[in-house]
C-alpha cells in the first residue's frame, strides 16, 4: 500500500496516480478521449463497457456510507476486465475498505482522515473470505466443501 501523509488518496497499486480530472459519464459517452470518468452513485456502469480499454481510471462516487451502488459498480467493471485503477471517492470509512477492495477498488479518496492502523488492522483481520468477489479469492466454504 503507497501511502500519502496528507491521507487524501491511498493507493493498492504500484503505478502513478492518474491526474488528469475524471469527466461525468455523461461528458464521456459525448467525447472520445477522455482517459478518467467519475461515476455518480445512480449511474450505471456498464455504459462504459465498450470503451473500457481507453480508461485509465475510474472514480466511483459514494455520497453516503450507506449507498452501496458503487460496490456493484466495481464489481461490474472488474468482472467485465477493467484493469486501471478503480476509486471510491466520497464518505468512504475504514470499516468499509476492505469489502470494497473485495469488489475491485484499488484506490481511496476518503472525505475524513483515515488511520493507517485501523486500516491495517482490518486488512489483516480475515485471512479467508466468507463469500465469492470481484478479486477471486476462493471463499472458505469452496474450501472446505469443494
Amino acid at each position: 500500500m503507497v501511502e500519502y501523509p496528507d491521507q487524501t488518496l491511498l493507493r493498492f497499486r504500484d503505478d502513478e496516480p492518474h491526474d488528469e480530472p475524471a469527466v461525468t459519464l455523461d461528458s464521456f459517452i459525448g467525447q472520445s478521449n477522455a482517459a478518467a470518468v467519475r461515476l455518480e452513485a445512480g449511474d450505471d456502469a456498464r455504459a462504459l463497457l465498450p470503451q473500457i480499454d481507453q480508461l485509465a481510471l475510474i472514480e466511483v462516487s459514494f455520497p453516503g456510507y450507506r449507498d452501496g451502488r458503487g460496490y456493484s459498480s466495481a464489481r461490474i467493471l472488474r468482472e467485465a476486465g477493467y484493469a486501471g485503477e478503480l476509486r471510491a471517492q466520497g464518505d468512504v470509512l475504514v470499516d468499509q475498505i476492505p469489502l470494497m477492495r473485495r469488489c475491485g477498488f484499488d484506490s481511496f479518496a476518503p472525505q475524513a482522515p483515515i488511520d493507517i492502523d485501523v486500516l491495517r488492522a482490518s486488512l489483516e483481520r480475515y485471512d479467508t473470505p466468507y463469500q465469492k468477489a470481484a478479486d477471486g479469492a476462493v471463499p472458505v466454504w469452496k474450501l472446505r466443501h469443494g
